[in-house]
């Protein structure tokens, strides 16, 4: 079950939906930041009371042993024209007047009175709106599910407050005595919050002291309750949850379409790369590469191309294995025949001629084994990269030609050119010009010269390796690089491996180079090399170009 939850988790298109879902839980902290604009609501009605009840003290200023005549003519006057309730009371806090009561005489008076009390029913006696109303808004799922998280925090975590009075403290009363009525009676302003009755709102009371030359002569007490303040936060509060439950459901849609334009192109592509092998490994099928410019298309098209050049090397590795087999078929056969014939035979000298068949045949297959093993080991270290380094080309020709001359022979060696530097490893370098030289003077005749010439061309070390020989005929100049091919007229066939060539081609194609027939011994350096260019009359020029290292 870990395991599977691990895998299912490690998708991208659940990586993808996680991001885009965390995206648009903005919203649900906007949700939440709505208790700072409650917050600054409830200071604004504060100071909307306070400056409803300074405008009727204000009016009721010094009216002596008229208070109660005036605040009753002042509520009456105003009409309900007001959103808190205004309520008067006098220096040992009776009450005098009251905007809710007056609202009420009004009502059956009908008409314009009618409607008058009816909005004052749900404006300035907003205290009591009933408990029925507020229970059906707020306990809808929407917004229960919305609120779950803050009022477990409320519940477990929020701290413990105090709890507050409820404003049935005044229900009924004649006299208000309230802390806030003192606080104005005193001469100060007064303030309290406390619950509404049969509500989940607040009711905020402010009382400003009303002065008479200099004395105190009441009160105005002005309240109003936050029901219709939380009643609009709550439809707000729905509506934004409203807009997180779209953007979730956008969010999940677009997710999935957005991954797949990711996910559908790579799964093809595993399917593509399981059904490239066939059930014994071998690859045969390649990835088609697709035509989409994105990311996945790029990499599509490089795993094609991989695909394709290992096809290519698999062909050539079987071409390569074809012709092996084929070359140790002909000595093992030639060496089966000449046993057979030595162990049948009773003439000793024909037993010795075939004795020495055999091992010319040996030794055949030793150069051929040799050959393989070294072809091998040289797709092996470019694979690796091991050994590579800047060395003088130069350096390493005059090295190989010192050795050829002291094996012997009436074939002169001459090495010139400038100085030139390859990333090579040095034995691999030795190795192209010992080839090179050793085919050379093979085809060398008696008292040629074969002439060794470095240069640097475009960013190559350019080596180039002449002989006085026949040179090399038009027909085979195709093959001449081709391992196992060997051209020379004369000699018994088998003689040679055919081999050395193949190697140099080998070599220089792993390091970046490029190996061919130059345009003949006399051509000027810098010559490009191009397999199958027109040769001289006379002799072959063989060159090969490494990229090279070091300042110019």
């Amino acid at each position: 079950m870990k395991e599977q939850a691990r895998t299912i988790l490690s998708r991208m298109w659940v990586r993808v939906l996680a991001f885009n879902v965390l995206i648009v839980f903005l919203p649900i902290a906007g949700m939440l930041s709505l208790d700072t604009y409650e917050k600054q609501q409830l200071r604004s009605l504060e100071r909307s009371l306070v400056q409803q009840g300074r405008v009727l003290a204000a009016a009721l200023e010094n009216s002596g042993p008229d208070l109660r005549r005036n605040a009753r003519r002042v509520l009456e006057h105003l009409r309900q024209r007001h959103d808190a309730r205004l309520r008067v009371v006098d220096a040992r806090g009776t009450l005098l007047a009251d905007s809710a009561a007056l609202a009420a005489a009004a009502a059956p008076a009908g008409g314009t009175g009618a409607a008058s009390a009816a909005g004052a029913s749900t404006s300035a006696a907003a205290d009591s709106v009933p408990d029925t109303q507020v229970r059906a808004a707020q306990e809808t799922f929407l917004y229960r599910l919305a609120s779950f998280p803050v009022r477990m925090w409320r519940r477990y975590l929020h701290p413990p407050q105090p709890p507050a009075e409820s404003d049935e403290y005044y229900a009924g009363a004649r006299v208000l005595g309230g802390q806030e009525i003192k606080d104005a009676l005193a001469g100060e302003y007064g303030a309290v919050t406390r619950v509404s009755a049969g509500q989940q709102s607040l009711t905020l009371y402010s009382a400003i002291p009303v002065p008479d030359h200099g004395a105190i002569a009441g009160a105005v007490l002005v309240s109003q309750s936050t029901f219709r303040m939380l009643s609009d936060l709550y439809a707000l509060r729905l509506d934004i949850f409203r807009l997180f439950l779209w953007s979730v459901a956008t969010a999940v849609v677009l997710s999935l379409l957005v991954s797949a334009t990711i996910t559908v192109p790579i799964r093809r592509l595993r399917d593509q790369a399981h059904a490239i092998l066939d059930a014994r490994g071998r690859l045969r099928g390649r990835i088609v590469a697709s035509r989409a410019k994105d990311e996945v298309g790029e990499l599509s098209r490089s795993l094609g191309e991989l695909t394709a050049r290992l096809q290519r090397h698999v062909r050539q590795m079987e071409s390569f294995a074809s012709d092996v087999s084929h070359e140790f078929k002909n000595p093992l056969a030639s060496i089966r025949s000449a046993a057979e014939i030595a162990n049948s035979s009773a003439d000793a000298a024909e037993r010795r001629t075939m004795l020495a068949m055999v091992l010319e045949d040996v030794s055949r297959l030793e150069r051929l084994l040799t050959g393989v093993r070294e072809i091998s080991r040289i797709d092996s270290d470019a694979a690796e990269g091991d050994g590579l380094s800047s060395v003088d080309v130069k350096e390493i020709a005059s090295r190989v030609a010192v050795s050829a001359r002291r094996r012997g022979g009436d074939v002169g060696l001459v090495v010139e050119g400038e100085g030139a530097r390859a990333w090579i490893p040095p034995g691999r370098l030795e190795q192209v010009v010992e080839n090179l030289v050793d085919n050379a003077v093979s085809f060398s005749p008696s008292g040629g010269v074969v002439r060794v010439t470095v240069s640097r061309d475009d960013g190559f070390a350019v080596l180039r390796v002449s002989d006085e020989g026949p040179g090399v005929p038009p027909e085979n100049r195709d093959r001449i690089f081709d391992r196992f091919f060997s051209f020379r007229p004369g000699e018994k066939k088998g003689a040679h491996a055919g081999l050395g060539l193949a190697i140099v081609k080998a070599i220089a194609e792993s390091h970046g180079g490029a190996v061919g027939l130059a345009a003949g011994p006399a051509g000027p350096p810098g010559t490009p090399a191009a397999p199958g260019a027109p040769g001289a009359s006379r002799g072959a020029c063989f060159e090969v170009r490494l990229p090279a290292s070091g300042p110019r």
